[in-house]
């Protein structure tokens, strides 16, 4: 599995969530309860991952949705 995403934003990791799995790439969420670590402040980013073999279909399809600048920066080589 390779990083997708990474923010703290709640509302934008339940649309990506909604929206990858709409277009058949299935995702995992990663460090959604540590919330418990940093008092629920919503310090601690959450990590939206996909299978490696659909991370290029994934990133193209935030690209053509206007959400490039929310791609993970350990995506730049693609």
């Amino acid at each position: 599995m390779r990083e997708l995403v990474r923010t703290n934003d709640p509302v934008l990791i339940s649309f990506l969530e909604a929206f990858l799995k709409s277009e058949g790439i299935a995702c995992f969420l990663l460090d959604q309860n540590m919330s418990i670590l940093d008092g629920s402040l919503g310090i601690l980013p959450r990590r939206l991952m996909v299978e490696t073999g659909n991370l290029q279909r994934a990133i193209l399809l935030l690209r053509q949705a206007g959400l490039q600048n929310e791609i993970s920066t350990r995506n730049d080589g693609f």
